[in-house]
């Protein structure tokens, strides 16, 4: 028997926060039953840890989205799982060389592209100084402020799609307008790029700051899945070596990032 050939060589999502009332896993569903791939990359954060520690919620959607990643990974991707900080409680079991049937569970990876560059994949915490022992209470205390952000959020765009309005984000919109935020956003990708460049490697590819991008930082392709919460946003890397950001929100219009090699990204300025 033939199979098809997968929609894409690569597919990279991360920040699914299964556990968690804000998380789109019915997104996610739809949009992994149309789209295959050779490869599959969970990039940390898929299951809410610190969220299911304060209180339990996981819907049937939530379990849907785990068969639809395991039913994958059943029909021949390779799927590798990135841990992240919101599910660091599988970081104790990494000297188990921790599998789930056939995902393979790391903390981080090796991508080797279709263009001959080798990319780090990585959640990003590991970038982020919130996450230092002395200030992780900082990031709990964000982490609290976010989530109440999309309470204010859900309700919102549930008066708006009365109207037939798109899906608007809030925090996104003050991301790009608080100066202090977009500070932390480019120090955390410079911060990405300047160890891709100590270490030898092409690029990166990570998630953990809800924010997709791809660009060209001092010659190091930096590229940025997004999140699963409000943006619904993928990385996939063509069978050609072209790499492309989807946008997969279910009650918005549909857009992507103008398809481009990521060696030719920087010529682009996508920032």
């Amino acid at each position: 028997m033939t199979h098809a050939r997968p929609a894409y060589r690569s597919i990279f999502i991360s920040d699914v926060h299964l556990g968690s009332r804000g998380s789109q896993a019915g997104a996610l569903c739809a949009f992994l039953k149309m789209n295959t791939a050779t490869h599959l990359y969970l990039v940390g954060d898929i299951i809410d840890g610190w969220r299911l520690r304060r209180k339990w919620f996981w819907p049937q959607e939530h379990t849907n989205a785990i068969r639809r990643i395991l039913t994958a990974a059943k029909r021949g991707t390779d799927v590798t799982y990135i841990i992240g900080n919101h599910d660091e409680f599988l970081r104790a079991f990494m000297h188990f060389r921790l599998n789930f049937g056939d995902i393979h569970v790391k903390n981080r990876a090796v991508h080797a592209g279709a263009d001959g560059k080798r990319y780090l994949v990585v959640h990003g915490d590991m970038f982020d100084g919130m996450m230092r022992a002395d200030r992780k209470w900082i990031m709990h205390l964000g982490d609290h402020a976010y989530n109440f952000l999309l309470w204010i959020n859900t309700n919102l765009n549930s008066v708006r799609r009365l109207f037939g309005l798109p899906y608007w984000s809030l925090s996104a919109a003050l991301k790009k307008r608080t100066k202090r935020a977009l500070n932390y956003i480019h120090n955390f990708e410079d911060h990405v790029a300047a160890y891709c460049r100590r270490k030898g490697y092409d690029g990166a590819i990570c998630g953990h700051i809800h924010v997709a991008e791809m660009r060209d930082i001092d010659g190091i392709t930096y590229m940025n899945d997004g999140d699963w919460v409000e943006s619904c946003t993928a990385l996939v890397e063509h069978h050609d070596g072209r790499w492309e950001l989807l946008d997969c929100r279910p009650d918005a219009v549909r857009t992507s990032v103008p398809v481009v090699k990521a060696a030719a990204v920087g010529e682009l300025e996508l920032a």
